[in-house]
């Protein structure tokens, strides 16, 4: 992840990743950040961009999940508008992933 900030912020960056971290996939029982699904984030005063993928390219839950993300960072105080990109490069892996996901998950790390 590569957090930016531009010209007077109205949100910091560790808001931005606590809000973020309130996001699930549906399926998996972690966080969207823990998951290391969240790649860039940017701040640029009253707007925030976020840059994420999802584990599998097909993944049916993508406008759902990326409306959540969308809608919590709006609930953010002072946020006025949020742009949520889904990308796939670099390539989601289970490496990515705190190591506290891979355990709860059961993925050797």
């Amino acid at each position: 992840m590569t957090p930016e900030s531009g010209p007077n912020p109205v949100a910091t960056e560790s808001q931005v990743i606590e809000a973020l971290r309130e996001c699930y996939d549906p399926e998996i029982p972690v966080n969207l950040v823990d998951l290391g699904l969240i790649y860039d984030v940017k701040i640029i005063g009253d707007w925030i961009g976020v840059k994420m993928t999802l584990t599998t390219p097909g993944c049916g839950m993508s406008g759902m999940i990326s409306q959540d993300v969308r809608n919590r960072l709006l609930r953010i105080p002072g946020v006025k508008d949020a742009d949520v990109r889904i990308v796939w490069e670099p390539a989601w892996s289970p490496a990515r992933m705190a190591p506290e996901a891979r355990a709860r998950l059961g993925i050797p790390g």
